[in-house]
């Protein structure tokens, strides 16, 4: 099943286990099976810590395996081969139940261990999805360290009967005992936040108490990560408040521009940008949304929605952009039930289907690209009278049989029951509605800035963008900002970056001025004589 690389890559990983390891593979007599028994095989035989057995009369989906230690049966479970991105999660498992511990904080494993009640977590796949692993990973480390917690992967194109009856058109979702728990991305912070509500108070009481902070950064972006090791290097108090560390780009597939890294996928660059920050003295405060900001003479207040508040000399806001909603009829009500925003992670629930992109800049002429190779159709619509991606796009684009493409054309609403079903779209030069029938509707119509929490408090363009200067100055002083929320053009990666740590080197450069002691009063000349 492994090829000899992948082979030796993971009897080094397991070389780090030191406690026996169970496998049961719960399996049939299908194509499937034989596959994950092949992979299941090449594991036992990288380690001597790993005993597998099989079984093929239990109650479990089949195929599926356990991960236990001897003589436990809350271990994690995976449904369908882990593979592709989900290979990673396998060998956490292994590795967690061989007894290596996880890079996790005491107090949130305690939290862990201390939840009361049976939880019972599945959790939906695709191997193509990016933002799978984060929460496949959380979930079964929280199974590895607590009895009471189960967890299940399944790999959505071998359990397709199930994703149909259940109707799941967006990766990953989740359900805790038999209900849907959450959709997207969710940390372990965050799935501990949903479960655990007291822990949230306990946090808020926390950060209420901490000291006030020199430069305090709203945002985990890479804005707010370069600026935060710019702002540590000069050895003042640092803070980064953010709702979830590495912003936007954990939602990105391929980067390909940020200078000296060649190629790279959004979730490693994200882990990469949180690894190098922590290397510094800085308090990074996850899970934290901003809700007002309060300027004052000595210190600058930052609102939490958690009922926080925290205090700093300066403050950079690098909160960023989210996805733009077309705001049509049937987009809300049909969000992951057939209206979707990343191509990456739920096209393959599409695989066969029809479905349509709205956009025709460079990410959603990308997208469509992307999605012909998985889906039956797709259907591209752009308000603009002509595509506006990259031409070397276009060309690949138009290339495609199982593409098409309206221009002028004005999406005016999306249609569906229970799940979507078409799409109405008017023709700007007739005037005429017509409808597509289709199974999926992915929107690509860029970002919007997330700044509504500082209406009224710092000057916005009217786009909502942060209005600043050269040096990264607000129309507050002391309060600077950088990245995507910000008026500066060209919304790119480096550019952020960039900007970060210019923002931090102007906050140093603010506090310098501001905190600097009044100059001495002149002595009368009699004293100099004396």
């Amino acid at each position: 099943m492994l090829d000899a690389n992948t082979k030796a890559q993971l009897k080094s990983y397991l070389e780090r286990a030191t406690q026996p390891i169970e496998i049961v593979a719960s399996l049939d007599d299908s194509k499937a099976s034989d596959e994950t028994l092949a992979l299941l095989k090449d594991v036992a035989e990288s380690s001597p810590l790993v005993k597998l057995t099989e079984s093929r009369d239990d109650v479990y989906r089949k195929p599926s395996f356990s991960i236990n230690r001897p003589g436990e049966n809350h271990g994690p479970r995976f449904a369908g081969l882990p593979m592709g991105h989900e290979f990673t999660s396998l060998i956490l498992a292994l590795l967690q139940i061989g007894g290596y511990p996880p890079k996790v904080e005491d107090a949130i494993l305690e939290q862990i261990r201390a939840l009361n009640g049976d939880f019972e977590f599945e959790i939906f796949v695709s191997l193509t999805c990016h933002n799978c692993p984060d929460v496949v990973q959380a979930l079964n480390l929280m199974a590895v360290q607590n009895p009471r917690i189960k967890t299940t992967m399944i790999e959505g194109g071998t359990f397709q009967d199930e994703v149909k009856e259940r109707q799941i058109m967006a990766v990953p979702t989740v359900f805790l005992n038999g209900t849907e728990f959450g959709q997207g991305r969710m940390s372990l912070e965050e799935i501990l936040a949903k479960i655990d509500t007291s822990g949230v108070e306990r946090e808020a009481k926390k950060l209420d108490a901490k000291d006030p902070f020199d430069v305090l950064i709203v945002g985990g972006g890479p804005a707010g990560a370069a600026a935060a090791v710019y702002a540590a290097r000069k050895g003042i108090r640092t803070g980064v408040a953010s709702e979830r560390f590495g912003g936007q780009v954990l939602d990105t597939m391929g980067i390909e521009n940020f200078i000296s890294v060649k190629e790279t996928v959004g979730p490693k660059f994200a882990i990469a940008l949180e690894e190098h920050v922590r290397h510094y003295e800085v308090d990074i405060m996850n899970l934290q949304r901003a809700k007002a900001l309060v300027p004052g003479k000595e210190f600058v207040e930052v609102q939490l929605e958690s009922g926080a508040t925290l205090k700093s000399r300066t403050v950079i806001l690098s909160t960023g952009a989210r996805w733009r909603n077309i705001n049509v009829p049937g987009e809300h009500e049909f969000k992951n039930k057939g209206v979707a925003y990343c191509p990456h992670c739920d096209g393959p629930l599409f695989k066969g289907k029809r479905v349509a992109v709205i956009g025709g800049g460079n990410s959603g002429v990308e997208a469509a690209i992307d999605l012909a190779g998985i889906v039956g159709h797709v259907t591209l619509i752009e308000f603009d009278k002509q595509l506006r991606a990259d031409e070397v796009l276009q060309r690949k684009l138009r290339s495609l049989k199982n593409v098409e493409i309206f221009t002028n054309a004005q999406t005016t609403e999306i249609t569906g029951n229970q799940t979507v079903n078409g799409l109405v779209y008017k023709d700007r030069a007739s005037g005429e509605l017509k409808t597509v029938a289709l199974e999926g509707v992915f929107i690509q119509i860029g970002l919007v800035p997330n700044t509504d929490w500082l209406k009224g408090t710092v000057a916005l363009s009217k786009h909502g963008e942060i209005e600043i200067d050269a040096k990264g100055q607000t129309s507050v002083p002391g309060v600077f900002a950088a990245g995507d929320a910000t008026t500066v053009p060209y919304k790119q990666i480096v550019i952020a970056a960039g900007d970060g740590a210019k923002a931090a080197l102007s906050a140093f450069d603010h506090l310098i001025r501001t905190t600097a002691p009044a100059e001495e009063p002149a002595l009368p000349k009699e004293a100099v004589a004396a």
